[in-house]
């Protein structure tokens, strides 16, 4: 029987003797590749931390002992070692297991995370409070990669826990990769410490960290011989461990990018299960990243800035054309934003790409440094709307919400590819204040998408159909569905379909000729309804003293879990049904 069979919980880990472990890491690893071969997720990450994430429950008395894993995509493992091997099979599944640890879901999971550099502050407020409650014995981990930890809200962490007597263990998982390789000077140092070439000065030790390593992650009766050590010991320290991440699928470690979250493939060889491509419309992150070498190529002043996703956000195009002209500074949101800022502040015109949940992050820097300022900084917001799989922690649904307060700013979001190039033709020919262009995951609806440039006024929208009764105004992709429930309600001549295109500055004189001549105004949008475009009518229209019936499509307001983007949507009422029942009902009150 195999040993995994066996393990309900770490207690059941903590009684095999130090000779199985191996085998169970061997058999862990067979388990998330079997699972994550038919149903997708995060693989490489995972598997590059079974030995760690045995030794961990092996050697410390989870729950009672705190561990979080920042991120927390490589938590599948702890995730089947605490109870929910059973499970593990709905992982990212609608009502199935979070693809990220989850307080809600297991008492192992101390804090919830998905985003990354969030560990070392939690255990260490969770540390401080073991200590204000008398509690001295128990145990504080955090386990972080050597992307992660190079990030701000990381090294606040560390500056503080280095100053305190706090009982942490911050585990440096080192692996020189994220979900793109890792970059900048702190990667540099540490591959110096593992080639015996750092200076004698250890960064952690000056930093007042007991530090221990670096050793080999994947030598398990190392890593348990580390943790026994460190255990041993008080106040704030650092373990080094190297691991390979993808380590266990010969595939995973050649090609750690791809890896990361590979989709379905084959469980023995690791080969990809190819699907469908040709014919079908490009994803808008791809579009995006064409799109701006060719105005690279013609506007020398096009400056592109991720923080650590130029491949999820495509900029790895223009890394490729122009390295000098692009640039991935790693995870660093807010460094991101002020380095746009002050681009633009020097006559630069920077394309800040970055995913719509991860500008939450630098919201003060979007504040302070670029619409106080009215830099013309051009926000190009991928994964905006429902993501799907990657949950709540991941769905940019609270931009238009957030962004439409801010002075100065400008919000637009295309309906399909030409719209996006065009918006970008804009931007970079000269605009007056700080622009943001959000575009979903996932594939347009042009076959034929590189079409030749036209400027796009600001502050206009599209009339797609004119209708006679009812106007449904829609911002961006998900405008694509009125297009299609209105095709299979054989267009009845009631309903027309305003393309807003933009939240920021409204069209005003668009606007107005709909409430004198519509009855009925729907809006529809791929955000949270409170505080987005609806409110946005719903205040234009108040302002100005219609009295017409407003009806709203948004998100609820409440935190929209893990699912396929048609199941999320389902749940939002923003879904193919959803707005038939709408405009069907409607369509009775006017007949």
């Amino acid at each position: 029987m195999k040993l995994l069979n066996n393990i309900q919980h770490p207690k059941d880990l903590r009684g095999l003797s130090r000779d199985q472990l191996p085998l169970l890491s061997k058999e862990l690893r067979e388990f998330i590749i079997e699972i994550v071969s038919a149903k997708e997720g995060h693989l490489g990450a995972s598997l590059g931390v079974v030995e760690l994430t045995i030794a961990l429950h092996y050697v410390f008395n989870t729950p009672y002992d705190k561990l979080i894993w920042d991120v927390g995509h490589q938590a599948y493992g702890h995730k089947i070692l605490t109870g929910r091997r059973h499970l593990f099979d709905t992982n990212r599944q609608l009502g199935g297991l979070s693809g990220f640890p989850k307080r809600e879901e297991s008492e192992f999971d101390s804090f919830g995370t998905g985003h990354s550099s969030t560990s070392i502050s939690a255990i260490m407020g969770m540390a401080i409070a073991a200590k204000l409650n008398g509690d001295t014995k128990r145990e504080h981990i955090a386990v972080i990669g050597d992307a992660s930890i190079a990030s701000g809200m990381a090294f606040e962490g560390l500056n503080h826990a280095g100053v305190t007597d706090a009982n942490v263990l911050i585990i440096l998982n080192d692996n020189a990769i994220g979900i793109d390789p890792s970059i900048g000077a702190l990667k540099k140092y540490l591959t110096n410490v593992k080639k015996g070439t750092a200076k004698e000065e250890n960064i952690f030790e000056c930093l007042n960290f007991e530090y221990s390593g670096p050793i080999d992650g994947h030598d398990m009766n190392a890593v348990v011989d580390a943790l026994r050590k460190m255990k041993e010991m008080s106040g704030p320290r650092l373990l080094h461990l190297i691991t390979t991440k993808g380590k266990g699928l010969q595939k995973a470690e050649e090609n750690q990018i791809t890896y990361h979250a590979p989709g379905k493939f084959d469980k023995v060889t690791g080969e990809l299960v190819g699907s469908k491509t040709e014919d079908q419309p490009p994803k808008y992150q791809d579009v995006f990243g064409h799109t701006l070498v060719e105005l690279a190529k013609a506007n020398k002043k096009i400056i592109g800035i991720t923080p650590a996703m130029p491949t999820g956000s495509s900029l790895k195009f223009m890394m490729e054309t122009f390295p000098e002209r692009a640039f991935d500074v790693g995870i660093a949101e807010q460094h991101a934003v002020t380095m746009a800022a002050g681009l633009a502040a020097e006559g630069m015109i920077p394309f800040c790409n970055i995913y719509s949940t991860f500008l939450q992050r630098a919201y003060d820097q979007l504040i302070h440094d670029v619409a106080l300022q009215n830099l013309p900084v051009i926000f190009c917001l991928d994964r905006a709307g429902l993501v799907g799989q990657d949950g709540a922690t991941h769905h940019g649904v609270y931009d238009l919400a957030f962004l439409r307060c801010i002075p100065n700013m400008v919000i637009f979001a295309p309906m399909n590819e030409s719209e996006l190039r065009n918006i970008m033709y804009t931007a970079q020919e000269g605009i007056e204040h700080p622009m943001a262009i959000r575009y979903p995951r996932g594939r347009g609806v042009m076959t034929s998408w590189r079409t030749p440039f036209k400027k796009i006024s600001i502050g206009t929208s599209r009339n797609l159909v004119k209708g006679a009764d009812i106007a449904v105004l829609s911002l961006g992709h998900i405008g694509n569905k009125v297009t299609e429930v209105l095709n299979s309600l054989h267009n009845p001549m009631e309903i027309g379909h305003f393309d807003m295109r933009f939240v920021k500055p409204l069209d005003i004189t668009q606007l107005h000729h709909i409430f004198k001549t519509y009855q009925i105004v729907v809006t529809l949008e791929d955000g949270c309804e409170m505080g987005g475009f609806g409110s946005a009518i719903l205040e234009f229209a108040n302002t100005n003293g219609y009295k017409n019936k407003i009806k709203c499509l948004g998100l609820p307001d409440f935190f929209i879990e893990h699912g396929t983007v048609e199941e999320l949507q389902a749940l939002g009422h923003i879904d193919d049904t959803s707005i038939t029942n709408c405009l069907t009902q409607l369509l009775h009150e006017v007949s």
